[in-house]
């Protein structure tokens, strides 16, 4: 893909000068010396000057099955042209069928009825108001260092300090658990540990929670993957007081983890899954679905004035057709593991990768220096020699020192080796500033 040379662009310090003038200050972007990104084609973007970069971020794990692919586009285009919008009170065929192919074959367990929403944050928001009117119960549990939105509730539930931007949240809504990750400790023992605290609040306050609220991977939190018998035991002692299970899937949703959902790589079925990004692949959609019995609740007047529009859900629909056709879910595990496998001969290599964590495409390398500012600097580092060799790497993490890797599942392995071989260089460029 070129650029079009006869369009203006302003270029990226107009840009940033305009979001200065324009915009909130709580708005910041990546780099040093940012590019202005005009394109993308499947795994790669492309910037105002014409350079190419392969796309290993993906708008935080958005365009799952690529930029702008003509097997998907089309149909957001054809649907754009024929019905833009209506809202839920109005009769369309798009969202019936998009919700109607969820509960046939791609939700699990029983998971049937699903409300149609703009993004995560609703998601997430309608299924802790779901779980609150079917329990009768008013609070949330939820572990630390989660992140699930930036609506009042769901910032109430988010265990990330950075994300709790809200001064005046209730603080007798959520009760934070210890995630089941420690440095300090193996995984197992943080798991177990984790539990044991669960347990001590169930014996104490049990009755009073609606849900409790999980992202099967913690992806902000830094890509934390929890044993696989750890959500097992969770849901067990849950079910025991009557709390629902609610599975934030809005990042690894979709194949992203090698499953179509995260939670299905530890054996269980949660009460109400939530799901946004991936599945409009750059189109905003978000939805919660949940089972028939737990959806009979959420029986007093509510709408979503833009939720299943026509365009979202043709989309999603294509996105469905798309992943199905071209096997995207098996090859995520595949490739996804020969990521992980890199980046771990990577860590071998060098001392200042601490750990890589994830599952398929959903890859988290953690950069260690002297002290978190120093982590968080290195990092930065890392991710502005990347950019300029040509690669677009996330970051995330607590102390925003962890390397995210989710590029779109369609990325051909050559272009996945290239990338580790440019970290290789990055690194050892690196090693020798220590």
């Amino acid at each position: 893909m070129m650029t079009d040379n006869n369009k203006a662009y302003i270029g990226p310090e107009a840009i940033v000068a305009k979001r200065k003038q324009y915009g909130y200050p709580c708005t910041a972007n990546f780099y040093k010396n940012p590019p202005q990104i005009v394109g993308g084609k499947m795994h790669k973007l492309y910037d105002h000057e014409g350079k190419s970069y392969v796309d290993f971020f993906t708008g935080v794990s958005v365009v799952a099955c690529g930029h702008c692919n003509e097997a998907i586009t089309s149909k957001t285009i054809e649907q754009l042209q024929q019905l833009q919008h209506t809202s839920t009170i109005y009769l369309t065929q798009p969202m019936v069928e998009l919700a109607e192919r969820l509960a046939n074959g791609i939700l699990p367990g029983k998971l049937k009825r699903t409300f149609f929403v703009n993004s995560g944050s609703e998601a997430n928001e309608g299924a802790l108001l779901v779980a609150r009117m079917h329990t009768k119960r008013r609070n949330f549990l939820a572990l630390e260092y989660g992140l699930h939105g930036r609506t009042f509730l769901t910032m109430n539930v988010t265990g990330i300090p950075m994300w709790r931007t809200d001064d005046y949240l209730d603080s007798d809504v959520a009760t934070f658990i210890p995630r089941p990750y420690d440095p300090a400790l193996d995984l197992e023992s943080a798991a177990r540990r984790s539990l044991d605290a669960l347990a001590a609040v169930l014996a104490e306050k049990g009755d009073t929670f609606a849900a409790m609220i999980v992202e099967p991977i913690q992806g902000n939190g830094g890509m934390i993957v929890p044993p696989d018998w750890y959500f097992r035991e969770l849901k067990a002692m849950l079910e025991a007081h009557g709390i629902l299970l609610i599975a934030d899937e809005i990042q690894t949703g979709y194949g992203r983890t090698g499953r179509m959902f995260g939670i299905e790589h530890y054996g269980i079925v949660p009460d109400i899954l939530t799901m946004a990004k991936a599945l409009g692949n750059g189109v905003p959609i978000g939805a919660f679905s949940t089972t028939d019995e737990i959806a009979a609740s959420l029986n007093r007047p509510s709408a979503s004035t833009f939720g299943g529009n026509p365009v979202s859900a043709a989309t999603a629909l294509a996105v469905l057709d798309y992943i199905e056709q071209e096997g995207l879910v098996e090859r995520s595990a595949q490739m996804g593991g020969k990521l992980i496998a890199g980046l771990k001969a990577l860590q071998a290599k060098y001392p200042v990768i601490v750990d890589v964590r994830g599952k398929g495409f959903m890859a988290g390398a953690q950069i260690q220096g002297a002290s978190d500012q120093e982590s968080a600097e290195w990092t930065d580092v890392i991710l502005e020699n990347m950019k300029d060799r040509g690669y677009i790497i996330g970051k995330n993490g607590v102390s925003r020192n962890v390397l995210a890797f989710q590029p779109a599942m369609i990325t051909p392995w050559e272009d996945i080796e290239a990338m580790l071989n440019a970290l290789d260089e990055v690194l050892s460029t690196l090693s020798h500033r220590e």
